[in-house]
């Protein structure tokens, strides 16, 4: 059963991809997508049922694993190289070579091929991952199929492109499951690169010069964590003997081994985390990305790529607990976060702004992997599912308005309502769990904040980056979601929105997710979460009663706050449906206002008209990328050269 379970989650997307790009036209499409997304979920909630696991297979079809995973390294290296000398692009070719001689030294001069190392383990947070990249990435690439068609039709191909991207969706589930489940480092390197290769191919998908350009900043940035992956691999095997994710952890444990045979292979695998998660300064190559057609960007913002950094340095996170590397993880983490949260409060681009609040969680997660203890390890975890969930859908929801009004702007989505009013619901609906308890995001925000307040090192400059930068999420959501809260005119109907149901049905599930999963909440956290934990600390950093998140810090009443969210949506309703036609009235403009061919304006000089126009402030002078990004990249380097130096 075992074998099946795990054969589904990551060699099945790899067949299904193979045969949605062998197997053209767009009926076998529709059929071999939804199915290969359902196995492959129901591969995923299987292994969850059964909980932790060891499984190491030997062989495939009478071909040693190990082998062949070192065979498939070397060809996939290969492939990257021959990319980049097509590309005419001498880094990537130096860091691919440097990458292949790394490995050449660690796979015949250092490993003792004797010694079996257990390829897959599983435990709470493996599994919590791989439910996330197989249900929410899914999703996403069920999302593609109606998405991908108008997205095609809008650039006038000749001909369809369609089976070469669902193949790299596909096979980018299978590599995250398999990275996420691989207890051999070896192995882990091997999905890491397939995922890297995975996001070059979707990022330059449309082939535009754009395109290109920010794939191959993408494939350098992830090309460079990939160097930093293979040296800390041949330190760990030169220092402990072995790249077992669990027999590292456990001797580190030990005293006396946190020395700097074991913090410089983890400083390294950190900054192949930080390149992944796109940490400062490292941020362009996942803003770029937005070029990409919107799945891309859902896929790589909720459940594959990013994770996949923060996964590895939540995963190491005991190794390096209690030291001075832990504290500099934390710092940083906490500056990205507070940092691209400037840097998101300056955008009307809603992608921009998606993305910059991406960066900004993943550093909010990598600083409560830094301050390493179980409640901050809880808020972690509890940050990776909720926001998977809630930037999943609002990353769908971007794209079907774009879609539809042709501007992915903030300001065009003004009076939203009136032209797609079910998605402009669902859109407020995902802001809203973003930024408002009691919804996940911020009790998992208020986790990060309390688990702060209580470290050992490095409080005060922690609380007041998290602190700063939680207030400024606020701001550029709320913002957000101001501008869509316009509405019909009273005794008005909104017209009826037609969707692909490729397209609702994603958008109608993760609504229902967002929420639900924010009110069952404390369910969560006992059956994923504390799990998770126990591999940090041996009590629980919470008790949970009656819906009642409690600590020595503070509470969280779930149950209670929805609550009395339910009563106050109710009354608002009640106080809607009393307002008549005689409660709308136009713009006061000083009693200069008029009204031409139904648009709304004022008298203006030589008594002509002027359409009146609404705008948010975006302070560019102050959060703009041209004001900020040079001194963010700056501090943001010192502070990756004070963590690599000072665990010498």
């Amino acid at each position: 059963m075992l074998d099946t379970l795990v054969f589904g989650s990551v060699v099945f997307p790899l067949l299904a991809a193979l045969a949605v790009y062998f197997v053209r036209g767009d009926a076998a499409r529709n059929i071999i997508v939804p199915v290969s997304v359902a196995i492959t979920a129901a591969a995923a909630v299987g292994l969850a049922s059964l909980g932790s696991f060891s499984y190491s297979p030997q062989a495939i079809l009478g071909i040693s694993l190990n082998g062949l995973i070192t065979v498939l390294d070397f060809a996939l290296l290969g492939f990257i190289f021959l990319i980049a000398l097509r590309m005419g692009h001498l880094l990537i070719m130096g860091m691919t070579a440097l990458q292949v001689l790394g490995m050449v030294y660690l796979d015949f001069f250092l490993m003792d091929h004797g010694t079996q190392v257990t390829g897959f383990y599983a435990d709470s947070l493996s599994l919590t991952m791989v439910l996330i990249i197989s249900i929410v990435g899914g999703l996403i690439c069920f999302y593609g199929l109606g998405y991908m068609k108008e997205h095609e039709e809008h650039l006038h191909l000749a001909k369809s492109r369609q089976p070469r991207f669902f193949f790299f969706m596909l096979l980018f589930l299978g590599a995250m499951n398999g990275l996420v489940l691989a207890n051999n480092l070896s192995w882990m390197y091997f999905f890491w690169e397939v995922t890297t290769l995975c996001s070059f191919m979707l990022i330059g998908h449309d082939g535009t010069d754009e395109a290109k350009t920010n794939a191959t900043r993408a494939l350098w940035m992830n090309m460079a964590g990939g160097v930093a992956f293979v040296a800390a691999l041949m330190f760990l095997q030169k220092s402990t003997g072995t790249l077992s994710v669990q027999d590292i952890l456990a001797r580190s444990a030990a005293p006396g081994m946190k020395t700097a045979a074991l913090l410089l292979p983890m400083a390294f695998l950190c900054f192949a985390g930080f390149t992944k998660a796109a940490q400062v300064p490292f941020q362009s190559w996942l803003c770029g990305a937005m070029v990409a057609p919107t799945p891309v960007s859902a896929l790589l913002h909720s459940s594959t790529m990013v994770k996949a950094g923060v996964y590895l340095v939540i995963r190491m996170a005991p190794a390096y607990q209690g030291t001075m590397l832990s504290a500099a993880i934390a710092i940083f983490g906490a500056f990205t976060f507070i940092a691209t949260s400037a840097l998101a409060v300056g955008q009307s681009n809603g992608k921009k702004v998606l993305a910059y609040s991406t960066i900004a969680n993943l550093g909010l997660i990598i600083a409560c992997a830094g301050i390493n203890t179980s409640a901050a390890i809880a808020a972690a975890v509890m940050l990776i599912i909720f926001h998977a969930i809630s930037k999943g859908l609002l990353f769908l929801c971007v794209g079907a308005i774009e879609q539809k009004i042709g501007s992915r702007d903030i300001e065009a989505m003004r009076g939203l309502f009136k032209v797609m009013p079910r998605t402009a619901v669902i859109t407020v609906i995902g802001i809203v769990t973003m930024m408002l308890p009691p919804f996940g995001m911020l009790l998992a925000k208020w986790m990060a904040l309390e688990s702060a307040a209580t470290a050992t090192a490095a409080m005060p400059p922690l609380v007041i980056m998290l602190a700063l930068g939680s207030a400024l999420t606020v701001l550029f959501w709320a913002r957000w979601a101001g501008v869509m809260l316009g509405s019909t005119m009273p005794g008005e109907n909104p017209p009826t929105e037609h969707q692909p149901f490729s397209v609702r049905l994603p958008l109608l599930l993760l609504v229902c997710g967002a929420v639900g999963l924010s009110l069952l909440s404390p369910f969560v956290y006992s059956m994923l979460v504390a799990p998770a934990t126990a591999l940090y600390a041996k009590a629980s950093a919470y008790t949970v009663t009656m819906g009642v998140f409690e600590n020595n810090a503070g509470v969280f009443a779930v149950y209670p706050l929805f609550l009395l969210l339910g009563v106050g949506f109710m009354y608002a309703l009640r106080a809607a449906r009393k307002v008549g036609p005689e409660a709308a009235s136009l713009p006061y403009m000083g009693g200069s206002q008029r009204v031409e061919n139904g648009k709304i304006g004022f008298n203006g000089p030589m008594n002509g008209f002027v359409e009146t126009a609404a705008g948010n402030y975006y302070l560019e002078a102050l959060f703009g990328e041209s004001r900020l990004s040079k001194s963010i990249n700056v501090i943001a380097i010192v502070l990756l050269a004070v963590m690599l130096g000072g665990v010498l």
